[in-house]
């Protein structure tokens, strides 16, 4: 009787910790809450590379202001989406300062992300809306960063703080946020990862 007692009290440890452990309702927002950039280089030369870093910081210039008062992604989309021209000239401006000749393309729609860890915080793989600016060819290693809310600062990302009043801002909760902020404490590691798995379903 103390043996099956044992066992059942066992059990019942295990499903509520596997409870505790899986992600609770809205942490999927953390993919419908930002847009990512990915600015992708002509190609590997070290020329083409360092062009790309002046191309990412153009289209900085552009996007941070513009995106500083939005609230939603959608609204975030729609903003990007009227001022494409102006992102696209602030990118082949700089192209043309360098005497290249490069066209640029910016896309707007889903791209599959892998695991991105930065300063503040870690990004699980997945699925997410984002703004592609291709240089020329757009063979090269690429740069990736988080366009909205406005996280990148051309060489890194903002401090903890800021990154933090960032995402509660545009519509994370705290528990959302401690998913991309400590992913190596074991909780969050698994939920990190169940949010990923997750994401590969939908």
């Amino acid at each position: 009787m103390q043996k099956r007692l044992l066992i059942a009290t066992l059990a019942l440890c295990s499903v509520l910790l596997f409870i505790g452990l899986f992600p609770v309702h809205g942490e999927e927002e953390i993919y419908n809450t930002v847009v990512r950039l990915h600015v992708l280089a002509n190609s590997d030369s070290e020329e083409d590379q360092a062009l790309k870093l002046k191309v990412r910081d153009a289209v900085l210039s552009v996007t941070t202001p513009l995106l500083a008062d939005c609230k939603t992604q959608q609204e975030a989309r729609e903003l990007i989406a009227a001022h494409t021209d102006e992102v696209i000239a602030a990118a082949e401006g700089v192209i043309r300062d360098a005497g290249r000749e490069e066209c640029v393309t910016v896309l707007l729609d889903t791209e599959a992300y892998p695991e991105r860890d930065y300063d503040s915080f870690c990004f699980p793989a997945g699925e997410y809306l984002s703004m592609r600016v291709c240089i020329g060819d757009a063979e090269g290693k690429n740069w990736w960063c988080c366009v909205f809310p406005p996280l990148c600062l051309g060489t890194s990302t903002v401090t903890a703080t800021d990154a933090e009043d960032a995402f509660i801002s545009v519509g994370l909760t705290p528990d959302q946020y401690k998913i991309i902020t400590e992913t190596d404490k074991p909780v969050y590691k698994v939920r990190f990862k169940i949010l990923e798995l997750l994401q590969g379903l939908w």
